[in-house]
């Protein structure tokens, strides 16, 4: 796996088909790693396409490059790790496709620089998510139990503890039962057994309802996101229509966020994880929205 260093990382990242001048970057979500797209990944490379796909902040093998740098997890660092890393590899407008934190990161990288990409995917994440000031229903604020657990001292206890128990809890109930094996679970994990993902991680969702304070250094980018800007660029969202963590609402009625082209796509009998489980109908919807 080849490396690039950003002002603040150490970026770990596949890079398929190199030689193409069309170029896919392809951002994962918590808690997953960069093999959440093996599935979608051949479909695009016989498409065309370059696929590079990073690990994230806190995501073995991705490292920070000084260890005095704060582990903020908040979510506009994720978008500023996004615009380095494009602007690293010397990329010219790439397509962008995110899920869970992935979405988030995509949303925030173009909204902080509006030509940064051609097109933008998001998976399982409304955009316009990221205010903690946002009102949410009882719905949603119940499949959030995680982030409140994670802002408890008990809660972080436990995560601390075990890890992996902890994330499974994610994998089993934010998608149908049996889409995912053993190996694969295992084989995913070991992106989370590193010293900053704990610390990353309590922080993203502690700063993200406004309960932990954020850095410094993206304070203007925070104060650029919020509200959250008009999105130029053609857009693309899709969620799972059995998604257990993110209500359909958090995705819906969210056009007048984009003076372009918008599409949203809701997948029947799709959970949380659609890249994980209906790859080839991801990679169908993400090439079609190219295509036209």
């Amino acid at each position: 796996m080849p490396f690039v260093d950003t002002s603040v990382l150490r970026v770990g990242y596949d890079d398929h088909q190199p030689e193409s001048n069309r170029v896919i970057v392809l951002l994962h979500g918590w808690p997953d790693s960069p093999r959440t797209w093996r599935g979608v990944v051949p479909h695009l490379v016989a498409a065309g396409y370059r696929v590079i796909v990073p690990a994230l902040r806190g995501f073995a093998p991705t490292t920070f490059v000084r260890a005095q740098t704060p582990r903020t997890g908040q979510l506009v660092a994720l978008g500023r790790d996004l615009i380095e890393l494009v602007e690293a590899l010397g990329l010219k407008q790439p397509v962008v496709v995110g899920h869970d934190w992935g979405a988030r990161a995509v949303a925030n990288a173009v909204g902080l620089v509006p030509d940064l990409v051609s097109h933008m995917v998001m998976l399982s994440t409304g955009y316009g998510t990221n205010d903690p000031s946002q009102a949410i229903g009882m719905e949603q604020a119940r499949r959030y139990w995680y982030h409140w657990f994670m802002a408890t001292p008990r809660g972080q206890a436990m995560v601390a503890a075990n890890r992996a128990a902890f994330a499974r809890e994610m994998w089993q109930t934010w998608a149908p039962p049996g889409w995912y094996d053993e190996a694969e679970f295992a084989a995913t994990s070991a992106a989370w057994d590193n010293d900053d993902w704990l610390p990353i991680t309590f922080h993203s969702y502690q700063h993200r309802w406004g309960h932990a304070p954020g850095d410094p250094a993206y304070a203007e980018d925070d104060a650029a996101l919020t509200p959250a800007p008009t999105v130029h660029v053609p857009t693309l969202v899709l969620h799972g229509d059995a998604d257990g963590v993110s209500t359909l609402a958090t995705s819906a009625n969210r056009a007048h966020h984009f003076s372009g082209r918008y599409e949203r796509r809701v997948l029947p009998g799709i959970g949380h994880f659609p890249q994980r489980e209906a790859p080839d109908l991801v990679a169908q919807e993400v090439l079609r929205f190219l295509s036209t």
